[in-house]
This record gives structure tokens, sequence and C-alpha cells, in this order.
């Protein structure tokens, strides 16, 4: 029997995928045999290569996993950033195992999430480093990619200063990093976690700061720093015991398990904060093991310890809000903005090619503000209630008007990935005034719009 067809011997739907760290190569056969046996609710694609030419293998997961569907949230699990920290890609693969299994099976909770969620699983995005790492538990090799770069510091930064923006975009991003960037321009993620190892521990932005008014008590706060902290607190306390605050031999101990990045330490270039920031994607770095490489013995309990979290933060994706913004004559429009009072995004949410908003919001009444060139400026107030009992966020559609006359003052409407946006508020009860200073890197413009409001 030759050794792919005895490795997929264990993958049929009697047998359990074995506890053990499968290479590059088997995790790409595994892919393969699954997405080819469950082709109604998988789909295997490549996001893109490594420096050493190896694929980027995604699996995605739904009812309509070939293609987005309207109205069906987004979400994503990365693993192996840093090659050398592995629990990841056994996490990720027992993950896929179990949907699949579960689904087959008719299984009320992996009904329930994959008939109501698009889940996309990058089991490795750093396979060279994994082909270089050893099983040193903290001083292994193969955190970097085949260039000798961390990934985790290598995309572009919201608080870098535009300098350092300007070098970033010049010099050749690394292609791992540019893969997960065209990704994230090409699904519309609603949430997203990305794992490591060292600690025990999930952090949330923001991971860096430039001491403006974000910085608050050492940590610094995004606009949606409660749901961020909700989120983080739903996997903490789903894990058996990450919400102890037990500290690692080299680590502080945390409270309820949680930290904000930037409190722990800061980190310029991270991938949480460019999802955030520039791709709408609320993501949380979750490190789930002390040691980066644990023991083979050591999988099969921290599967265990890990895979209610795993599952309760894909069911988050249900907070908040979602729906279409269409235009006076019905016509859903990409790139209305849809703000929310209170929460002064650096980037503001816009809607996707389909017209659609995702915007995940703890239980409360919230105030809505929509923009979109030619048309009146529409705000509504909306009850939000806990959406993921119910495995979807409240629906809400926002139908516009059009302006009688426009006054040619018009908001972007097209983000560059390289947005920043500054908002300066006039003092006022209701915001009066809202400007946008867009730095565009490349060209080094600084562009002020101005949107006048009654």
């Amino acid at each position: 029997m030759s050794p792919l067809i005895l490795f997929l011997s264990f993958l049929t739907p009697i047998t359990a995928l074995e506890f053990r760290y499968h290479d590059n190569s088997e995790i790409k056969d595994y892919l393969t045999q699954i997405s080819t046996s469950n082709p109604n609710i998988t789909y295997l694609y490549s996001i893109g290569q490594s420096v050493t030419g190896q694929e980027l293998w995604v699996l995605a997961l739904g009812l309509s996993p070939r293609r987005h569907t309207v109205g069906i949230p987004e979400f994503k699990y990365v693993a192996n950033m840093h090659g050398n920290e592995v629990l990841g890609r056994v996490l990720l693969l027992q993950l896929i195992d179990d949907l699949v299994r579960g689904y087959r099976n008719n299984e009320k909770w992996a009904l329930y999430l994959l008939n109501s969620t698009r889940i996309h699983i990058l089991p490795t995005m750093n396979p060279d480093g994994f082909d270089s790492s050893d099983t040193d538990c903290l001083f292994s090799q193969g955190r970097f990619n085949h260039n000798g770069i961390d990934l985790n510091r290598n995309f572009p930064d919201a608080f870098a200063g535009l300098r350092r923006r300007q070098q970033l975009d010049e010099e050749k991003r690394e292609p791992e990093v540019k893969a997960v960037i065209d990704w994230l321009r090409t699904e519309s993620f609603v949430l997203s976690a990305n794992l490591h190892g060292g600690a025990v521990v999930a952090s949330y932005p923001y991971d860096n700061s430039n001491g403006g008014s974000e910085l608050v008590n050492g940590a610094s706060v995004s606009p949606d720093d409660d749901v961020f902290i909700h989120l983080a607190k739903i996997y903490s306390y789903k894990h058996a015991s990450m919400h102890q605050g037990e500290r690692c031999r080299d680590s502080r101990p945390f409270l309820d398990g949680i930290t904000n990045g930037y409190q722990w330490y800061p980190l310029e270039g991270g991938m949480q904060d460019y999802n955030y920031v520039w791709a709408q994607c609320l993501e949380l770095t979750l490190e789930v093991s002390c040691c980066k490489y644990p023991p083979v013995k050591e999988l099969p309990a921290l599967w265990t310890d890990n895979r209610e979290a795993l599952l309760a933060f894909i069911q988050q994706v249900h907070l908040g809000v979602k729906g279409r913004v269409f235009d006076s004559s019905g016509v859903p429009v990409h790139n209305a903005v849809v703000e929310v009072r209170g929460r002064n995004n650096m980037c503001p949410f816009r809607t996707n090619q389909h017209g659609e908003y995702y915007r995940l919001l703890l239980p409360g009444n919230y105030s809505f503000t929509v923009t979109y060139p030619g048309h009146e400026v529409l705000t509504e107030t909306l009850t939000v209630p806990y959406g993921p009992d119910y495995y979807s966020a409240l629906k809400h559609d926002f139908q516009l008007r059009q302006l009688a006359m426009t006054t040619g003052r018009t908001l972007p409407t097209s983000p560059s990935p390289t947005c920043n946006y500054t908002r300066i508020v006039e003092a006022g009860g209701d915001v009066n005034r809202l400007a946008w200073t867009e730095l565009t890197a490349g060209l080094g413009l600084v562009m002020v719009l101005r949107s006048l409001s009654d």
C-alpha cells in the first residue's frame, strides 16, 4: 500500500483524523480528499504561494462553499503564521474533520453553523517556516518565512506614519502577506482569528499606537473595544483553562485570559490590525499553547481544550446587524458608508459589491448613518438583539432617497488600500461636520474631503 493511500485510509468517515503533525504535502492531500468527498459543503482553493512556491491552501465550508451568498457572513481561521508555532495546524485540521463529520451525521450544531456561515480555514500561512522548524518548546527555529521575515510584522500599519508606509509600499512585500492582503480584497470577511503559540491568551486590537487618543491606561483602544473584549472572553471562557489567566514560563498572567495587544507588547505591521482597519474584519490573535511545538502525546488533550472555544468563536460572526443598502431605484450599492454613532473607525465601514454591510455589535440601541453620493444622508436607530443564539444577526436594509440637487461635495466612493482616516468632530450635540483626511502612501497625497449636513 502506498504512503498516500495509507494516509487517506485514516480519513474515512469511520476513522477519526490521526493526532500528529502532518507535513505540508499531507495537509494538501487531506484537504483534497475532504473536498473531493464532500463537494456539497467544501471547496478547496489556493490564495497564493510561499517564497519557495508552496501553495497556501484554504478549505471553504458551507452550503455554498464556492462563492459568497448574500446574507451569509464570511469567517476565517488562519494558523501557522509563525512556522514554529504548530498547534494551530493540528487544531484546524481537527476542526475541519469535526465540522464535516458532524454535518454528515446531521448533528444540530454542525448543521446550524454550516447552514448559516461560510467558513474559510487556512491551516498554514507559513509552510516554508514549518519545514525549517524543530521541536523545541520556546526557542525553535522556523518562526520566519524562507526570506527570514516575520510575517506578523510585514503588513501595512495604520499607526506607522506616512514615511514608513511609503517605504513598505515601495519594497516587495512577502508573498505570503501579499496573498492574505489579496484574499481580503476578494472576500468580505466579517470575523477572523489567527492561531499562535507560546502563551495562552486571546489578544485583540490594537497592537500598535502612535500615542494619540486611542492610548488609554496603557492600552491602545479601538472604536469597537467592547466587541473585541466580548469576543476574546467568548474564546477564553469556552476554553478549558484560558480564562483562568495561568501564566506560561515566560509570560505574565492575564486577567480573564485576554489582553489588549498593545498593552501586552507593541507590535508594528501585525495582521490583526490590518484586518480590522483596512478589511472591516474583526480579528483576534489566539495564543493556544505555552509550548510552541507541543509533544504529540499532548495533542488530543489540547484539541479537547480548544474545540468548544473554536466553535463558539465562529458563532460570534452572527453578532450585531447585517443587511443591504439600496439606492433610490432599489439597486444595491457598493461603497456606501455605513457608520455607527460613537464608533469612529479609521476606515469607515462600507458596503461590499453586493451592497451588503455587516456590523458586529453587542445587544443595545444604535444610531446608524448611511452615506452615498447623490443621495440624502440616512439616519436610523436600530435595536440589536443577541444574534449568535439564533445563528443570525439582525437583518435590516437601508433604502436611500436621491437628492433633489447635489452640491458637488461627496464622500470618496472607493476606499484606498492605504486608507487612514482622521476624524475631526466639531463641538455640538449631533455631529455637524465630519472631515476625512486620507493619507495615500503611494502618492504622498493629503486630501481633505468634507461633507456638510444640516
